[in-house]
């Protein structure tokens, strides 16, 4: 196929230069299935590559024979050249008017071209041996055979100095593949060299373009040449280089300095060919012309919306008036060329490769002009957005440097004037006046003087000039030595929080405690303190009063799934985007060093691969520590020692020991249904008559509906879920009041109903009147306190089955604490029915099966081992317990009750099923003393050591 030769013999450089009929070479340029026009710019493929146009000397001038074969051959575009046909044989190289001849470069290659004569280099030599031009160092004027311009070598014969003209029929030519766009007809195009080949020829397109070549450059590892496009030409068949070569008679020349005649063939009269590799795609082509047609009315319209087009596409980009001027000849009018038009409409575009090759192909002139039409409005429209886009560009570079040089000169007029100073003095100034009003440690002033010291070497625009400047910007804005001025006056702390919450009774006495001892010791102090109860009880904004009751600033955040302990501790200085932990950020906010700091959801603390914070949390809450914390962003100490800790989690199991061990705990328990009650009338319904637009004129809620709403509809400990009823009863209240124009709505037992919908608790108690085997205990839950019964059945045994030992089976989704509290407890059992009724046998040899209701709830812990036991031996005895009874408490194997929690959450349950009696622990009667007295009013407490007491009390 096509390949390229560095470097050729002076034997086969000669075949290779031989021309057929054309004095300026021509051939086809075509890719595989991209196509070739008949003019532009690309890049050649080409198997003489080094090419130049040096000066040749006479001694490497020859005379050249030729074949049929014909093969590309460069000339200089100054050159104007004949060269004709003798005998089919051979061509004759006619004198040129250009003293630039285009030569072969290399030490072993052959020049095949003729100069212009001058004092240096020769004249041309005419017939009679006269010379025209001077020939004085170029060798002797001769006969025109051997001398003139050519130093002693034969002379071509002479011919007449008339233009070139191209040929109208030319074949076999050498194929060239150009790789991008393709040549249109009567304009030029630069081709370089590449790289490509063809595997097949059936790759190549079958119409292509018949060029000639008018500048060749050798650019050393590539070939640059510039070729015109004539017409189009269409291949036939393709032909072997061998075929196209035939033998050369023999060629006698004179020895310069003997006169004696030598001959370069053989004796039988052939010339020696040495043999050439097929290096060239040569091929039979035929000319190709487009279909006639007519000047109609149509073809005139696309003839001059082309020429618009054109305009128009000049007019947008300047850059393609000059490729205009080199395509349109001298004196030519385009308007009344239509397919020459075309040609140079397709031309002027950057098409794809499959658009220029149809229109390469198309032999309609209309169809053909219609393509360049689509063409060209194509290339315009692209022209008017890259003209938009640069003038856009051009706007903003305009805008943005007019601004710059604005600014600059501000800066020159205000520097001279003494207004303003440089960037560096502006921003230590401003650092320094931060720091005036405070009181900074010593050791953090050292840094800060020395890190203004670092960032006036520094070049504004480094990075280390940003991560300085930062660096002073935090430690310049924290509050040293600033304490924002305490309440401590007692009365009006306990109003503020008496405003805002109900009950809480512990919480509000440690803090009056806190603002005692401040008051004594006339200083401010940091306490770590842990609020922990069921959601909704108002852990989190208990908090917030608190800091309103004492004076001092708010700030909360939540570790709840964290997992970085650079939000605790601080990024190091050295990553990008590195910021300080969150005290840090906290006291920059807050601007003092006493603020009260709220740590919410402890317990829901994470861990990752970047570190754990509950171990970061250790140094902030330690009050041993915290005087000397050490962010990793500051690098300097910062006394957190004033800072009021609070922190709240819903349970204590999942908080860390050592974290525990520095926070002291307060229990913020559950409501009852008269705290409930209280806290919806002082709080939640003026808040949601507020947010709804409502008042009390319009909307009532009596206190018979509170009741039934709390017990039928918000059992759990807190009361969000209890605002969220209110408030939709408010909303619906308004939809009726609007749509309906009703004054005035009433809410009360009967119509709750439609306001919140139908109840989610229906009753408290399972059993009205419990059976042998039942027992009611007391459990605790994050939302509360409930009931929970304890239910035992004797399972018969199959056929076939021998009595033995008794069995338990256990149901009820119970965890592994309880089902070691229910095995306990059987054993207990077993024993204490054989001490005192011995001949009863029916745990020891009966299956029992023991569940606990509500099968999809997971329970788990202790506290119901008491009640498994009444249960079990209410089933061997087969005798119910006494009724309204309900029992908490761990036992042992010996039968000793151990204390348990939630002691209130528990004594609410029971008195909202209604029961009269519960038994406790006696351990746990200080947790019950610390009740309100509408709580335990009208309950009978027994508080039992050992079991004995229990079956006393429920067994009469």
């Amino acid at each position: 196929m096509l390949s390229r030769v560095t470097s050729l013999p002076a034997s086969q450089a000669a075949r290779l230069c031989r021309l057929n009929n054309c004095g300026r070479n021509s051939f086809i340029a075509k890719r595989n299935k991209i196509p070739t026009y008949d003019s532009g710019i690309a890049t050649c493929a080409y198997t003489v590559r080094h090419f130049s146009t040096e000066r040749p000397t006479p001694s490497s001038l020859s005379r050249v024979h030729a074949t049929r074969s014909s093969y590309l051959f460069s000339q200089s575009p100054f050159q104007s050249t004949n060269c004709l046909l003798e005998n089919q044989s051979k061509f004759l190289l006619n004198r040129s008017h250009s003293k630039f001849p285009t030569t072969l470069h290399g030490s072993s290659r052959r020049l095949i071209w003729s100069w212009n004569g001058d004092n240096s280099n020769g004249g041309n030599g005419s017939e009679d041996g006269s010379s025209t031009n001077g020939a004085s160092s170029g060798g002797n004027a001769g006969d025109g055979q051997d001398g003139g311009g050519y130093g002693g070598f034969p002379q071509p014969p002479i011919v007449s100095l008339t233009p070139m003209t191209v040929p109208e029929t030319f074949s076999p030519v050498p194929v060239m593949l150009l790789p991008r766009n393709p040549v249109f007809q009567n304009s030029s195009k630069s081709l370089r060299e590449d790289v490509e080949l063809v595997k097949s020829p059936d790759d190549i397109y079958s119409i292509g373009s018949f060029s000639q070549i008018h500048e060749m450059h050798d650019l050393g590892d590539k070939l640059r040449m510039i070729v015109m496009g004539h017409r189009r030409v269409k291949i036939n068949s393709i032909l072997d280089n061998r075929e196209v070569m035939v033998k050369e008679t023999p060629e006698e020349k004179t020895d310069p300095e003997s006169g004696e005649t030598e001959s370069s063939g053989t004796d039988d009269g052939t010339t020696v060919v040495e043999e050439l590799p097929v290096q060239v795609l040569m091929a039979e082509v035929e000319n190709v012309n487009h279909l006639p047609f007519e000047k109609t009315e149509e073809v005139k319209a696309l003839t001059a919306e082309v020429v618009k087009t054109i305009r128009d596409i000049i007019a947008m980009n300047p850059l393609y008036r000059e490729s205009v001027a080199q395509m349109i000849q001298a004196g030519q009018r385009v308007i009344d060329n239509p397919v020459y038009l075309s040609d140079l409409g397709a031309a002027l575009t950057g098409a794809e490769a499959a658009e220029l090759q149809g229109g390469l192909e198309e032999m309609d002139i209309p169809k053909r002009l219609l393509l360049a039409l689509n063409l060209l409005k194509k290339e315009y429209e692209l022209s008017k957005l890259q003209h938009r886009l640069g003038r856009e560009v051009e706007e903003k570079v305009k805008s943005a440097h007019r601004k710059f040089m604005l600014q600059e000169q501000l800066k020159i007029i205000k520097k001279e004037l003494g207004i303003e100073k440089d960037d560096k003095d502006a921003i230590e100034e401003k650092f320094m006046e931060r720091l005036k009003d405070k009181v900074v440690p010593e050791a953090i002033m050292e840094v800060i003087n020395e890190e203004m010291k670092k960032l006036s070497y520094l070049d504004n625009h480094s990075s280390e000039f940003s991560v300085t400047r930062n660096y002073l910007d935090w430690l310049t804005q924290l509050p040293w030595g600033m304490i924002s001025k305490e309440n401590l006056d007692l009365e009006r702390a306990a109003e503020v929080l008496e405003e805002d919450h109900y009950g809480m009774e512990d919480v509000k006495n440690r803090i009056l405690e806190f603002i005692a001892v401040s008051n004594l010791k006339k200083s401010t102090q940091g306490k770590i303190l842990c609020f922990y109860g069921p959601p909704g009880v108002g852990k989190t904004s208990i908090a917030k009063s608190i800091a309103k009751a004492i004076n001092r600033d708010y700030f909360r955040f939540s570790v709840g799934g964290m997992t970085d302990v650079a939000e605790i501790k601080g990024h190091r200085r050295t990553y990008v985007g590195a910021m300080p932990g969150k005290m840090i950020q906290c006291l920059k906010k807050v601007k003092t060093e006493n603020p009260l700091v709220l740590i919410d959801e402890v317990d829901k603390i994470g861990r990752g691969y970047q570190g754990d914070p509950s171990s970061a949390l250790l140094e902030l809450m330690d009050p041993e520590q915290n005087a000397n914390f050490l962010d990793h962003y500051l690098d300097v100490t910062v006394d957190l020692s004033k800072v009021l800790f609070i922190c709240t989690a819903n349970v204590t199991d999942t908080i860390p020991e050592p974290l525990r061990d520095r926070m002291e705990m307060i229990d913020v328990s559950g409501y009852v249904a008269e705290e409930k009650v209280n806290i919806a009338d002082k709080y939640l319904v003026p808040v949601i008559e507020e947010q709804t637009g409502l008042n009390n004129q319009q909307v009532s809620i009596s206190k018979d509906a509170m009741h039934m709403l709390i017990k039928s509809y918000c059992r759990e400990s807190g009361v969000r879920n209890l605002q969220k009823q209110i408030d939709k009863i408010y909303r619906k209240a308004a939809f009726k009041i609007i749509k309906e124009g009703i004054e005035k709505i009433a809410v009360n037992p009967d119509n709750l109903q439609d306001f919140v919908g139908k109840p989610i608790f229906t009753t408290e108690r399972m059993y009205d009147k419990t059976p042998p085997g039942v027992v009611m205990g007391l459990a605790w839950t994050a939302m509360g306190g409930s009931t929970l019964y304890i239910e035992t059945a004797l399972k018969k045994r199959s056929e076939g089955e021998k009595e033995g030992m008794g069995s338990l089976e256990i149901t009820g989704n119970l965890g592994d604490v309880m089902k070691e509290s229910a095995h306990i407890a059987s054993t207990f059992a077993r024993s204490f029915l054989l001490q005192h009724h011995q001949g009863n046998d029916v745990l020891q040899k009966s299956q029992i099966h023991l569940h606990v209701p509500e099968g999809a709830t997971p329970k788990d812990g202790p506290s119901a081992g008491c009640t498994i036991v009444t249960a079990l031996l209410s089933l061997a005895l087969n005798q119910p317990v006494r009724q309204n009874v309900a029992m908490t408490g761990e036992v042992s194997l010996t039968g000793k009750i151990l204390p348990v929690g939630g002691i209130k959450e528990k004594t609410i349950a029971a008195r909202r099923a209604g029961v009269d009696c519960i038994i406790l622990p006696t351990e746990n009667r200080k947790d019950y003393s610390d009740l309100q007295s509408f709580i335990t009013e009208g309950l009978e407490v027994h508080f039992v050591e050992h079991y004995k007491e229990i079956y006393n009390i429920v067994f009469p």
